[in-house]
């Protein structure tokens, strides 16, 4: 019981080290999101502000509870499944230091400083989506998948390329996994299920984006001006942001992709922690015997980055691969059944790949929106982040068998 307590510790206490960095109110960009609706026709976004303006009052107030409610109920998910992956198998430190660094890690930050997100919506039902899949719910997965889109299309990017890695990993959990299966009939059968109608929904609102999402510029522009709490720049912004159409985007984004991805200060910042997570996946499922499911999860991970090639905030979509990460180990930790048996002590290489990663996510300052900075100073990051080390030491003994 003792042990258990203190993975839940160390966890919490991370996940609050990270909240606390950058915390804060909905800002007003995502306060606009929640203010958009169909009041002027069909528009892309527009379900989520539409639902919430059936059961609440829009206000600054309501956003505000809405999107808190949203962000602890991300937050208890993701420390639950956590707890209870590590507890599948709790001498295995390969687990722990995954989680641990996840916790620590910039989505967290992110996921605090830019609450109110609908980023957040999408992942929360990403994790039902894979919960359904993994019951071999497909249909019902695909309907919320498709809702999804509709709450933004972004799910094209964070949520269908981890569901179908699900989706192929629960069909293939008891034999190596081969890219061949992937046109296997029963794995055709099931995607063609799952993505057919996100699909159709991603057709239906890019035509329309496409074609007719200009002409409500003015309109929308006009109403979010006309909102007492929404400045104007915000609201040209968001304006753009929603009826703008896909293509002027990439024409504008595209030529930026490269330095982004492979020349930016994230992809050092951002990067190592990345690569140590997936090294972490790598040995604890022993991957080098299935090393296709190992590629195909990287290239899941990292999906989210094409983002960089039609939208400019660059720190924000870096964070996307952490969860995406999370979610593929979640998959994985589900879909194979490891023995909890004595395992393998880290090496000297592992250990300093650790302590590097741990020093980029909770020492090195992350470039905020709204030209805010982090709370924590130096000094003061490194004072917060000692108990995390102490409870790694007491955790480093692997329990007993008469635990």
């Amino acid at each position: 019981m003792g042990r258990k307590l203190l993975l839940i510790g160390l966890y919490l206490y991370a996940l609050l080290f990270s909240v606390g960095r950058t915390l804060r109110l909905p800002n007003k960009w995502s306060e606009s999101h929640w203010m958009m609706d169909y009041r002027f026709g069909f528009i892309k976004r527009g379900l989520a502000g539409e639902i919430f303006g059936w059961f609440c009052k829009k206000d600054e107030f309501s956003i505000l509870i809405l999107s808190a409610v949203i962000l602890l109920l991300l937050f208890v998910f993701m420390i639950g499944i956590a707890f209870k992956e590590t507890i599948k198998r709790e001498n295995s430190f390969y687990r722990i230091l995954f989680f641990l660094i996840f916790f620590l890690s910039q989505y967290i930050v992110f996921s605090a400083h830019l609450i109110g997100y609908l980023d957040h919506v999408v992942f929360l039902l990403t994790l039902a989506v894979i919960y359904l899949i993994r019951k071999n719910k497909v249909l019902p997965a695909s309907l919320i998948a498709t809702f999804s889109v509709f709450i933004h299309e972004i799910s094209l990017f964070l949520m269908l390329p981890v569901s179908v890695f699900a989706l192929f990993v629960f069909q293939n959990a008891r034999v190596p996994f081969l890219f061949k299966s992937i046109f296997s009939k029963e794995i055709i059968r099931k995607m063609t299920l799952f993505l057919i109608f996100p699909f159709l929904a991603i057709a239906f609102i890019s035509f329309f984006h496409e074609h007719d999402g200009t002409d409500y510029a003015g309109v929308v522009f006009n109403y979010l001006k006309g909102l007492p709490f929404i400045p104007e720049k915000v609201a040209q912004s968001v304006t753009s942001g929603y009826t703008q159409s896909f293509s002027l985007s990439f024409q504008e984004q595209h030529g930026y992709f490269i330095q982004r991805v492979f020349i930016s200060k994230a992809t050092i910042f951002y990067g190592i922690p990345m690569l140590f997570l997936l090294w972490m996946t790598f040995r604890e499922f022993n991957l080098k015997a299935n090393i296709g499911i190992f590629i195909l999860l990287a290239i899941v991970a990292f999906i989210p980055l094409l983002l960089h090639s039609i939208a400019y905030d660059t720190y924000r979509i870096w964070t996307f691969p952490f969860m995406i990460l999370f979610l593929g180990f979640w998959v994985l930790s589900s879909a194979y059944q490891i023995k909890n048996t004595k395992v393998k002590r880290l090496s000297v290489w592992e250990k300093v790949f650790f302590m590097i990663s741990v020093l980029l996510v909770t020492l090195i300052p992350n470039v905020l929106f709204d030209n805010e900075t982090e709370r924590f100073s130096l000094p003061v990051k490194i004072s917060l982040i000692l108990p995390l080390f102490l409870m790694l030491y007491l955790l480093k003994k692997p329990r007993s068998k008469q635990v």
